[in-house]
This record gives C-alpha cells, sequence and structure tokens, in this order.
C-alpha cells in the first residue's frame, strides 16, 4: 500500500513560494513526498494566485491544455474554471486556497479549518511567514523620529502568535517560519523581539509542549540562540539572487532524528536566470511613445552627457553608442504572452541548464509577463547611463558616481547631501552575479532592478522578477502588474523551499530517500 504524502498547511501564503517548494519535493522512488492540504493568505489578488496554482497542481502532472490557453490569455479564468470536466479540481484549490484573515477573532474558525484539512494525520508539516514589513530595515530607516510610538504598536508584530497558536492547538512534528533579516535587530521597549519569539516557539504551549529549534544552515551547536546563525543566504543554495531570510525550524521534542543541514550549491547568477528571455526595450511615459521616439531619447541622453561630462565618462559614453546601434533593432517592448519554440541553449553553463530545468514548460511554448513598463525621459537617461557605467566598471554606480546633471531633484539625493540614506537608489543587476534582494518595492518603480543589457535600458519584467524567485514560467500571477510585482517580491524562492523540503522529508522519512533538484535533472527523472 502507496504511503500517503505528508500534509503541509501554510499560513500568511502570499502567493506560495514555500508551497510550491514543499509540493515539488519528490522520493526517490518518484513519490511526492508532501501534499498542501491549506494555505491561508487574507490578500484576495495573492489568494486568486495560490488558487490557481492549487488547481494546476491537482492534477498531478496530466495538466490540461486549457490551462495553458488561460496563461496565454486565449481563455478567461470563468471559462477554466467554468469547465465541467474540470469541476473536482476546482472545488480542491478552493478548499486548499483559503482567502482569511488570521487573528485573535478568527482563531476558533481556524482551528477547524486545520483540523478538517488534516483528517486525523499526526505526521504535517506547518509553514509560513508572518507579514515583515514591521521588521524591515528599510521601513525602520525612513521612520521619523515622531513614528517610532506607531511602530512599537504595529500589530503586525504579534502576528506571529497565530502561528504559535496553530502549533499550540494541532502539534505539528515539523515547523519551518520565514522572516526578513530585520527581525534580529527589531526592538519593543528596547528589548529583541527575536529572542521573544524563539522562546515562544520552543514553548508554545508552556512546558506541555516544546520544540527543539534548529538552524537550517549552522553545522555549529544548532540549538543554541545565535541570531545570525538562523540566516539563509540563498545565493549559497543555487538561488540567483543575494536575497538573506531568517528561517527557523522546530521540530517537536519527541521526534527522533536530526534535521540536515542546506547543502551548498554552485552558485548560479542573473543571466543564468534570465538570459534566454527576448530582448525588449522600454516604453515611454508621458509622451507619445514609438521605437523612433524611445531612440531619440537614448541618443539625446549620449549627447547631452558627452556636451557636458565628454571627458570624465569617454569610455561610457563609447559603451553608450554601441548600445544605441544596437537598439535600433529592439523594437517589441513585450507582450502578455510571447510565443518561443524552446529556451535559449547556447553558451549554457551546468547551473544554468539546472536552472532553466525547473523553469521552462515546454508546453506553454512561451513566455508570460515579459512586458517592459513604460518610464519618464529623465529615467531612461539614468537607465542608460548606469546600464553602460555597470558594463565598464562591472559594478552599479552610486549617486556620487553620476553627473550632477542626471540626478534627481531630491534633497536626499543632492550631490555631496549628508542625507544620503539610499546611494544606490538606482541599481543595475550586474548579469555575472546574483542578483540583489526582490523586493515588493519593485512593485513602486524599477530603480533598483535596472536591468544589465545597455541596449534594452529598462527595468526587470514581471518574468524575469520571476525568474529570478526561482518560480516556474508555468507559474501565473494574477492582478495587474503592480499586484504582481509585489506578490513575487514578498515570496520565498521555491528552489529554496524545496531544498529545505528535502531536509525535512529526511528527517520524517528515514528509511526512504529525499530526492535532490540536481540529480532529478541529471537524471531525468
Amino acid at each position: 500500500m502507496p504511503v500517503e504524502p505528508i500534509p503541509v498547511i501554510d499560513l500568511f501564503a502570499g502567493p506560495g513560494g514555500l508551497a510550491e517548494g514543499f509540493s515539488a519535493a519528490r522520493l526517490r522512488t518518484g513519490r511526492h513526498g508532501f501534499e498542501v492540504r491549506l494555505s491561508i493568505e487574507k490578500d484576495p489578488v495573492a489568494h486568486r494566485t495560490l488558487e490557481l496554482r492549487s488547481f494546476f497542481r491537482s492534477f498531478r502532472g496530466e495538466v490540461p491544455d486549457e490551462y495553458y490557453d488561460y496563461l496565454r490569455g486565449a481563455i478567461d479564468r470563468e471559462t477554466l474554471f467554468g469547465n465541467p470536466r474540470f469541476r473536482e479540481n476546482v472545488a480542491k484549490a478552493k478548499s486548499e486556497a483559503w482567502c482569511f484573515e488570521l487573528g485573535p477573532k478568527t482563531r476558533s474558525t481556524v482551528s477547524m479549518r486545520v483540523k478538517s484539512v488534516l483528517k486525523g494525520a499526526d505526521k504535517w508539516v506547518l509553514v509560513g511567514g508572518p507579514p515583515c514589513q514591521a521588521y524591515s530595515l528599510i521601513g525602520r530607516a525612513r521612520m521619523r523620529p515622531v513614528a517610532r510610538a506607531r511602530f512599537e504598536r504595529d500589530e503586525r508584530h504579534y502576528l506571529y502568535r497565530e502561528y504559535l497558536r496553530i502549533l499550540a492547538d494541532h502539534r505539528p512534528p515539523v515547523f519551518i517560519m520565514e522572516n526578513v533579516p530585520g527581525l534580529l535587530s527589531s526592538r519593543i521597549q528596547g528589548r529583541l523581539i527575536f529572542d521573544q519569539i524563539l522562546a515562544d516557539l520552543a514553548r508554545p504551549n508552556g512546558d506541555s509542549l516544546r520544540y527543539r529549534i534548529v538552524s537550517l544552515v549552522s553545522q555549529d551547536d544548532r540549538s543554541a540562540s545565535k541570531p545570525e546563525q538562523f540566516v539563509v543566504r540563498s545565493e549559497l543554495y543555487g538561488i540567483p539572487q543575494t536575497r538573506h531570510r531568517v528561517i527557523v525550524c522546530g521540530i517537536r521534542e519527541d521526534v527522533r532524528g536530526e534535521l540536515p543541514t542546506l547543502v551548498p550549491r554552485t552558485q548560479t547568477v542573473l543571466e543564468d536566470a534570465i538570459g534566454d528571455l527576448p530582448a525588449i526595450r522600454s516604453a515611454l511615459s508621458k509622451e507619445g511613445d514609438s521605437h523612433n521616439a524611445w531612440i531619440k531619447v537614448l541618443n539625446d541622453a549620449i549627447k547631452q552627457l558627452d556636451r557636458r561630462a565628454g571627458v570624465r565618462f569617454a569610455e561610457i559614453i563609447d559603451e553608450l553608442r554601441a548600445a544605441l546601434r544596437a537598439a535600433r533593432s529592439i523594437e517589441s517592448t513585450g507582450r502578455p504572452f510571447i510565443e518561443s519554440s524552446q529556451v535559449a541553449t547556447g553558451n549554457r553553463t551546468p547551473s544554468r541548464r539546472i536552472l532553466a530545468s525547473t523553469l521552462w514548460d515546454d508546453r506553454l511554448g512561451g513566455y508570460v509577463g515579459h512586458q517592459a513598463r513604460s518610464h519618464m525621459r529623465q529615467d531612461l537617461h539614468r537607465y542608460f547611463f548606469a546600464a553602460a557605467y555597470a558594463q565598464v566598471e562591472n559594478r552599479t554606480p552610486k549617486l556620487g558616481d553620476f553627473p550632477s546633471f542626471l540626478l534627481p531633484r531630491h534633497r536626499n539625493v543632492r550631490k555631496g547631501s549628508p542625507k544620503q540614506v539610499f546611494a544606490d537608489r538606482f541599481r543595475v543587476q550586474v548579469a555575472g552575479r546574483p542578483a540583489t534582494t526582490v523586493t515588493a518595492h519593485i512593485a513602486k518603480d524599477g530603480h533598483y532592478f535596472i536591468h544589465p543589457s545597455v541596449p534594452q535600458c529598462r527595468s526587470l519584467t514581471v518574468r524575469e522578477a520571476a525568474r529570478i524567485q526561482t518560480f516556474p514560467d508555468n507559474y501565473f500571477f494574477e492582478g495587474n502588474r503592480t499586484q504582481q510585482y509585489t506578490q513575487i517580491g514578498n515570496a520565498v524562492p521555491p528552489l529554496l523551499a524545496q531544498q529545505i523540503a528535502a531536509a525535512v522529508l529526511e528527517l520524517l522519512e528515514p528509511s526512504k530517500q529525499a530526492l535532490d533538484f540536481e540529480d532529478a535533472w541529471r537524471t531525468g527523472t
């Protein structure tokens, strides 16, 4: 009799990065190790994304053509979900993805739902990350002193207690909790929040229930309360970005065995993730857009730089002129779906081939969401200069590297200003390195996420951001473009979550072996 997959419940699920990783983890027999039973998310747009992905997974690999028709824009969601052939799949998706807000007033409702989906299972995993904005270092850096009191009253500091309530009521053998590194230094009334969180997680129900709190990456005393040992640096584990997150694992004290630490991987870089995507140009905002108008904006940027600072930036001007010649052949700004017969195969390193195998889907036959934003001509001048500077200097420029006439007219970015808190306001993502952290801020503007290709002169697209986060190309984000960027920036990289899931599988299924995702690629499993 086959062993059933281990149930997973995901709290504060966002668009489902943790759940996607756990659902992808398999044993060497080919069996899926986990089954997502419940994902709880209060944002209605992210919930729609969760529901669609649950629908995709419900087919267990036999995904119908209609799903891909929806991603390509050939049919709408109502037509897809209204198809009578998929009635059971839709029902499963709606049961798994729950649009609901966790809080003190809803605890009994949530507890009943958790009990219902577990169906008596005693071996299961709780995952999730309470909203992180209250702990963000960037948010705290921008805070005025008058806002400190409001910060300390922010209820989001205490949403982890809803996580504790599930632990106390339902006693999972293992839990995984994720958050931003700012959690380690965040204080309330002078006390470190993280110390309190660790203590609460170790004893969520007083002395009657205890968990061993362990690190996923430290080889030393893994139960010691050294905050830095809980920081997982994604770039060390095959993720093409320097995303650092606090990830805490709890193991119920009666569970035998040790959780394996994550195994460092060959580094993947930005080019590995997005290098095969078609070249597209940015569009112009606040004025008529056309290819000729866009080329004129780039040409004007070169003329202005040459006239006002030519001697200082001679090498960069040469790079810009070469880029302008290449830009003349880049006419498209992208589309919601771009048809392509296959992922590019030239000049691909093993790490790039492995990453591509986890992202590309032949049945999709192209790229979803690869459409450039529109930018004002002043920002295009800055992007063009910054990308060329990065190409020449192999690093993104700081504000002090820009000619003064390209700086925004803002007191915090004036030349020599002591208030230059964000000196890398215009940040180019260097092709040969892991990207910097994709955050929800990408939804507001593209200044921190400038594409390394000088001729394309644009910020990253939704699909590029999703690729950097290691979401498969067939993972569709609902909502408008701003909402899609926000979901991606708030997510856990699925490929990192898959490695965490494999470690948990080794602990809970010690008689079997988890299938490493690199081995799966090499063997074609």
